[in-house]
């Protein structure tokens, strides 16, 4: 049988004070998130966010073996960062996480703040900000924008692992020792961070290789992606 891993709080893990403090948290970041979303939403950003929101939905559904006995899945913080930015993309993330709280009680509703906290907040920050210091990489070619994926990714399982672990030392009540759960969460996040970053790269280089402007992490780069060689001129077209 295997346990899945993920960084969904349950009711009762962190007591109602920590609980009450990461709401407050959650909120503040999501009230700056949604100030910078206006600027970054348009007419080609809108659409994007409503496809991104779903697939990280439907992805977050499908587990993948990480060690026996447990699975992990998608987190999409950095996915979402790369294609419509981290302000938009803490949106996308909070949508998500409200959903699956609501409907499927993936996430206890008194944990919300600290999940959207992890998740939305935290992680899609920290692979946004991997993925603008290889920004100039990236431009290079899929290989460098894969690279750059796949870390913003692996980054941003750690981070998120990581706020877990610094809500747990707050105001844990899970009856296991802080450092039994840093153990745990954070070795198991970063084989999870492996294939978040395989499934990361996989996606950005695929919507990049067709609508390179939608990737909102390489706007305003020094140049423009170079996904394929210049065409050769024809004889005829080059005056021979």
């Amino acid at each position: 049988m295997t346990t899945p891993m993920a960084m969904h709080m349950s009711d009762g893990l962190l007591d109602p004070a920590t609980s009450a403090l990461f709401g407050l948290v959650a909120a503040a970041g999501l009230t700056l998130a949604v100030l910078r979303a206006r600027r970054d939403l348009d007419d080609r950003t809108a659409p994007m966010a409503g496809l991104v929101a779903a697939f990280v939905f439907a992805a977050q559904m499908l587990n993948f073996p990480v060690l026996p006995g447990v699975s992990g899945h998608l987190l999409g913080g950095a996915l979402a960062a790369l294609l419509v930015g981290p302000a938009v993309g803490a949106l996308c993330l909070t949508i998500v996480l409200v959903i699956q709280a609501l409907m499927f009680a993936d996430g206890g509703l008194t944990a919300l703040g600290a999940n959207v906290t992890n998740m939305a907040l935290i992680g899609t920050v920290a692979g946004y900000l991997v993925a603008l210091g290889l920004r100039r990489f990236a431009v290079r070619g899929r290989a460098g924008l894969a690279v750059m994926a796949f870390l913003a990714a692996l980054v941003n399982t750690v981070a998120a692992a990581s706020g877990f672990v610094v809500e747990y030392g707050i105001g844990g009540q899970g009856g296991v020792s802080l450092v039994g759960v840093a153990t745990a969460i954070l070795g198991v996040h970063i084989l999870i961070g492996v294939g978040e970053g395989v499934i990361t790269a996989l996606t950005v280089t695929a919507v990049a290789a067709v609508r390179p402007d939608l990737v909102h992490v390489l706007r305003g780069a020094d140049r423009p992606l170079q996904l394929r060689p210049s065409p050769v001129a024809r004889p005829e077209e080059s005056g021979a």
